[in-house]
């Protein structure tokens, strides 16, 4: 009796209430990648609505963990790892979908480039225009101005830097990581440096797994001519304030790792300070009568991400 050959791609969707996305998601995989063999293995985070049902019902060849409760991004994209039996892992998110060969693509890069471990595609929005996945690693600078209130004020060049503005959006380059809603990895790098940091709740997590990966010596890079589409955010959209507090506390999680522990506490400081001083914006801009449900609902968010502390281990 011989043992079941390997397929060439194990994907990983990790799912949370978005059972129509996932549809179209899974429809895409199987009806665009009639060239490769494929695992499809779902984690559902306790979702509430029918996607258990739905996968059951219309994709019986799907791997389907269900989970008890909801185990957010990073732990699901572990669970699918350790049950993963593909040559490459494939990270996708369920508002995603895969158009033409994208897949086959991937796999005929990585198995023509043996250098290189990891490996994004080029991704669009909803409307088809082009999606940012591609980045270099943070520095520094970017930390005070990437994603903050001051990001209108940051020099051109820096940012510039950061989201690869230098190469064309169909081009293959490397690059030092690739955005996880879409992230292809050699199985020699998941087994050489482990899953993803699981002290990454969500955002975060596929930064801090390319640079590991880049620390032991394999290249990430982006495939432009490989295309996807990325809704985006429609499960994070369900977080609220949580969102905020995730993707700060991770943010400071990924440089207290590789910058330190002391610029740590002066990146949560101004952190802090943005949440405190965004505080009182949007009081006076209630008490001059503008939007003011609105200004009631953002200064809530806001001060519940200055109660967490925005505290890392």
């Amino acid at each position: 009796m011989t043992d079941t050959p390997r397929p060439d791609v194990s994907v990983i969707i990790v799912s949370w209430n978005v059972a129509n996305l996932l549809r179209d998601c899974l429809n895409s995989i199987y009806e665009n990648s009639p060239d490769v063999s494929l695992e499809v293995i779902v984690v559902d985070s306790a979702s509430g609505d029918d996607t258990l049902q739905m996968v059951k019902t219309h994709f019986p060849q799907v791997i389907l963990s269900a989970q008890s409760e909801n185990v957010g991004f990073t732990r699901g994209n572990n669970i699918g790892l350790e049950m993963a039996r593909g040559r490459y892992v494939f990270l996708l998110n369920p508002d995603t979908v895969i158009l033409g060969d994208a897949i086959g693509q991937m796999v005929a890069y990585l198995d023509a480039h043996p250098q290189v471990g990891i490996i994004g595609p080029h991704t669009l929005n909803t409307d088809m225009t082009h999606q940012s996945t591609r980045r270099r690693f943070p520095t520094i600078g970017t930390a005070f101005f990437e994603s903050t209130w001051l990001q209108q004020y940051a020099p051109r060049t820096l940012l510039d830097r950061y989201y690869v503005c230098d190469i064309p959006d169909d081009a293959t380059a490397d690059v030092d990581w690739v955005q996880g809603s879409a992230l292809m990895a050699r199985r020699e790098v998941y087994e050489e440096i482990g899953g993803l940091d699981t002290r990454y709740i969500m955002f975060w997590e596929e930064l801090d797994w390319c640079k590991r990966a880049k620390l032991a010596g394999w290249g990430v890079v982006y495939l432009g001519t490989s295309k996807i589409i990325h809704h985006g955010g429609k499960s994070t959209e369900q977080a609220g304030a949580r969102k905020h507090i995730h993707f700060q506390q991770s943010k400071l999680r990924y440089y207290k790792k590789f910058f330190g522990s002391g610029f740590a506490v002066l990146l949560r400081l101004f952190l802090l300070w943005n949440y405190a001083w965004q505080i009182g914006i949007e009081g006076l801009k209630a008490l001059l009568g503008s939007k003011r449900t609105l200004r009631r609902e953002r200064i809530g968010i806001y001060w519940q991400v200055l109660r967490s502390g925005l505290k890392v281990s």
